[in-house]
């Protein structure tokens, strides 16, 4: 059986790729061992998508030879997965998924025309995103409001936060004792973190303290794609982080831990970082106290961000540089108005 051949010649396996197999499967595997650097969960989902689109190939035309992806059986793929519906008659795949999915089969067919040019030119070339979908989730941003009433809830964390859930002790909920592994100052920390920077909720867990920037007010942390980013923060945002090294880590860096939030070092189960789950339950745990919405989740503190770059300076760019995004398409989301602002300002001419 022929394979794909990687000659390392120079070092350069990626410049030097010759094809003895017109298999897609093949040209996948390959792609992820010679191309992608996400991480594990995001490679699942990429590969997932791929494979998806190279189902559908081999329904429509008995084979996943590289000839047979061409332009229209590209577009034919998005406009199959545009008509699969739930039983409550709502689509399979969102806007969001859609765009998702587009994405990594542009990235793929491109690789592998710079190595194999299709006959008919990059199949996923003319496949445009939908001007929709990517933009849905910026309804879900903070509003200006709520960025207050979580930013004052988290700072009232030290007197109302992590009191014991059992009854039968404190009848009196407001005279009930805290939790012995409750964080307050750095459960606030978080929230201020996620709020005044933009973050992903992954990369919170990540950070290291040796990359917290006090004199230029930034913080470096390893974000998708293995790709080092500065965020830039607040006075404020700062502010609770020292707070958080001055009032609680150093109770819990019993083995000189490097990452920034620690775990209690008093709870079960403990590790020497914070787990995504564990940002989630903090910010879920806030905004239940803040009286915010359910659908608000840490990622719409990033879109609040972009939106407030944007606002204030009106600069593209200036959201790209702050949020990290590679593809400028990204950031120019924020340059849109949302559903609510756009009804304020036709009710404004009454």
């Amino acid at each position: 059986m022929s394979e794909i051949i990687l000659h390392t010649q120079h070092f350069d396996s990626r410049k030097n790729l010759a094809l003895q197999n017109d298999s897609l499967t093949a040209w996948l595997d390959a792609y992820f061992q010679l191309q992608v650097t996400t991480n594990v969960d995001s490679q699942k989902v990429q590969r997932r998508d791929i494979e998806r689109f190279i189902s559908f190939i081999i329904q429509e035309t008995a084979s996943d030879g590289v000839a047979s992806w061409t332009p229209r059986n590209s577009g034919a793929f998005v406009a199959s997965m545009q008509k699969v519906f739930k039983e409550d008659g709502a689509r399979m795949w969102n806007d969001k998924t859609l765009n998702r999915v587009i994405a990594h089969l542009k990235t793929f067919s491109k690789w592998i025309h710079q190595h194999k040019p299709f006959v008919l030119g990059d199949p996923m070339e003319k496949i445009k995103t939908l001007s929709i979908g990517s933009y849905l989730e910026i309804e879900r941003a903070l509003t200006t409001q709520e960025r207050r009433n979580l930013l004052d809830t988290a700072d009232r964390l030290p007197f109302i936060g992590g009191k014991s859930k059992d009854r039968n002790r404190n009848q009196d909920g407001a005279n009930r004792k805290t939790r012995k592994s409750y964080r307050p100052y750095r459960n606030r920390a978080i929230i201020y973190t996620l709020i005044e920077t933009g973050m992903r909720r992954g990369a919170i867990s990540k950070i290291q303290l040796v990359d917290v920037d006090f004199k230029r007010s930034r913080i470096g942390v390893q974000e998708k794609g293995q790709v080092f980013h500065y965020y830039h923060i607040s006075k404020q945002g700062l502010s609770a982080i020292q707070d958080y090294l001055d009032n609680e880590r150093l109770h819990d860096a019993q083995n000189q831990e490097t990452a920034l939030f620690l775990p209690a070092s008093s709870a079960v189960n403990g590790k020497d970082t914070l787990s995504v789950r564990s940002i989630n339950l903090i910010w879920e745990d806030v905004r239940n106290m803040a009286n915010v919405d359910a659908d608000k989740t840490p990622h719409s503190a990033r879109h609040a961000m972009g939106k407030h770059i944007m606002e204030k300076t009106g600069n593209i760019s200036a959201v790209q540089r702050q949020l990290g995004h590679r593809n400028a398409i990204y950031s120019m989301q924020y340059a849109r108005i949302s559903a609510d602002e756009l009804q304020n300002v036709l009710d404004e001419r009454e």
